[in-house]
């Protein structure tokens, strides 16, 4: 089927700037150019997506800035493309230089296995783009739509699976690619094609994909990537402990609209099994369907989970099949157990790992924390790698045991902590950027849960429940960044200080959570938790998790497909 689409007045205006852009070139080499303001031309913004980096302004500012007639402080986010997570001790120092030397001094680690840097001004964006490329990585395909950063488990040398399954990644990632020319020409300043009518995107065509898309491998027991939320998710089957194929799902995403009923979060629909030959393809011909059927006159449904919904999983399997040549079998056997990350020094093929807690993501020193400093000492000695968690943690992997003394007295020197002596809450908890940079916050995230946390944690004392594992996380808005609606407790900014509450998602990662309460501030957030987690620390069978506990006892009904999470 042809990649290219009849662009007609009923589409959304994203596909005419797409179609007319030359491939993502647009004016973006001009807007750098222009020294007289500090943004870039709206049409640009959106297409800067598709280079991994987003126009933002200071929030913080604005109100002071429009009363000066000032234009606001733009800068730029800029996301590097990490597939799995993987990043050497060099890449580290690397993006350790570009925080300090362009950003404001602090390195975002993504839900997604990425690096974030925030606070880049327009001057400094290709120069900061260019030390990526020197570190001997890109933010091509970080954002945009396309296929997106493709996640695994984040610590390769727990097995020859996870092993393999690291490799899987990073080739799923790079047949992925967009093909186009337009990176390197306005970046790092590779040759010009002249004749661009010559250029083609094999596989994304001129219009690429109707939204962003989403790849993610799991390797059970551990669903730390979270594969239900994932617009194709892959989920390991081992067997003699060796990898022999995937169950795949599809059609996972988190992102919805406040008010709007048809749009929603999903969670992926089982579709089959096939051998762990033929990922790659499989993974091409799902992300063509997409492509070829996905909604491109209205972006609140271009996702593929409403493409599988419009059109239904047998239909999916079918066209899938078509598409291959051959078909796929039925799924496997397999269990999930937990989503979070196991912390401390662990062992694996003869080496030693150290996760290290990162809360929400942000390296950075405060005046009582030196972790970006104690990080970037260890990476000066260290002959291993550093790997990105799904939760925003931290791997310190590959350590030889003759090297891992040196690196405890860094750890010891500068107090940083594995996470042991958090709650279980709090180990469990993630929360998107928010305030002051992203655009689309409602509400704070990133700055305030950490606080909530502090609160909560009273009840949890008050509740005997602070060693229980329970999954928290917040966004500041609907768009989904810290995968809430996965969550056990969750947070979805409303409006600056209010939030929707849901309660019931699977600690595994298996179910969507339910609206408990709309519109709430801190005090009703504290009021309307208290009774229910005393009541679960009183109540709760042995084992049994807080997400199940509410649906056991009918505080929230059970939801298994995003299209009844409203009803």
């Amino acid at each position: 089927m042809s990649t290219q689409h009849e662009l007609s007045d009923k589409l959304d205006e994203m596909e005419h700037i797409k179609n007319r852009s030359n491939y993502l070139r647009g004016t973006i080499q001009e807007g750098l150019a222009d020294e007289i303001t500090g943004a870039i031309a709206a049409d640009d913004t959106k297409l800067l997506k598709f280079h991994g980096s987003y126009m933002q302004d200071d929030r913080d500012l604005r109100d002071e800035r429009r009363k000066q007639k000032l234009e606001p402080a733009y800068s730029f986010m800029i996301r590097v493309r990490v597939p799995g997570g993987t990043a050497t001790a060099n890449q580290w120092i690397a993006m350790d230089d570009i925080s300090n030397q362009y950003a404001n001094q602090t390195i975002k680690l993504t839900t997604r296995q990425a690096f974030q840097f925030h606070g880049i001004l327009k001057k400094n964006l290709k120069s900061s783009m260019q030390s990526i490329h020197q570190a001997v990585m890109d933010s091509l395909a970080a954002c945009g739509d396309v296929n997106r950063n493709v996640m695994c488990n984040p610590n390769p040398y727990q097995s020859e699976v996870h092993k393999e399954v690291d490799q899987l990644a990073t080739d799923i990632s790079d047949h992925l690619s967009p093909q186009t020319g337009a990176y390197h020409e306005i970046w790092l300043d590779g040759e010009k094609i002249v004749n661009t009518q010559e250029e083609v995107e094999p596989m994304y065509g001129k219009t690429y994909l109707p939204r962003k898309f989403k790849i993610g491998i799991a390797v059970p027991p551990s669903n730390d990537i979270d594969v239900y939320s994932q617009d194709i998710g892959l989920i390991s089957i081992i067997e003699d402990d060796k990898l022999v194929g995937f169950n795949v799902t599809v059609g996972g995403g988190m992102g919805m609209k406040h008010g709007n009923t048809d749009t929603y979060p999903q969670v992926g629909r089982l579709l089959g099994y096939f051998s762990k030959e033929e990922a790659i393809d499989v993974c091409e011909k799902l992300l063509t369907i997409q492509r070829d059927y996905g909604n491109r006159e209205n972006r609140a449904n271009a996702r593929f989970k409403y493409t599988v919904d419009k059109y239904g999983v047998d239909w999916i399997k079918e066209e899938l099949n078509k598409r291959l040549g051959w078909e796929i079998e039925k799924p496997k056997p397999f269990e999930f157990e937990h989503n979070g990350d196991r912390y401390g020094w662990t062992e694996g093929s003869g080496k030693w790992h150290f996760t290290l807690f990162i809360q929400n993501g942000r390296v950075k020193d405060t005046k009582d924390y030196q972790l970006k400093t104690a990080l970037r000492e260890i990476a000066e000695i260290h002959n291993g790698d550093f790997r990105l968690t799904p939760n925003q943690n931290l791997i310190i992997a590959n350590v030889s045991t003759s090297n891992k003394k040196n690196i405890q007295k860094i750890i010891d020197k500068y107090s940083i902590t594995d996470g042991e002596q958090y709650t279980g809450l709090r180990r469990n908890s993630m929360a998107c950027v928010a305030f002051p940079t992203c655009g689309l916050a409602m509400a704070e995230s990133e700055r305030y849960l950490p606080t909530l946390i502090n609160k909560i944690e009273g009840l949890l004392d008050e509740a005997g429940l602070n060693e229980e594992e329970i999954t928290i996380r917040m966004t500041g808005c609907p768009n989904g960044c810290a995968r809430p609606a996965l969550a056990e407790i969750a947070f979805i900014g409303k409006a600056p200080g209010k939030y929707n509450m849901y309660l019931g998602g699977g600690f595994a990662g298996d179910r969507l959570n339910k609206l408990y309460k709309e519109n709430i501030g801190e005090d009703d957030i504290l009021e309307s938790l208290r009774p229910i987690l005393i009541q679960y620390g009183k109540e709760k069978n042995d084992g049994e998790h807080f997400g199940d506990f509410v649906i056991r006892k009918d505080i929230v009904k059970e939801v298994h497909s995003g299209q009844d999470f409203h009803s």
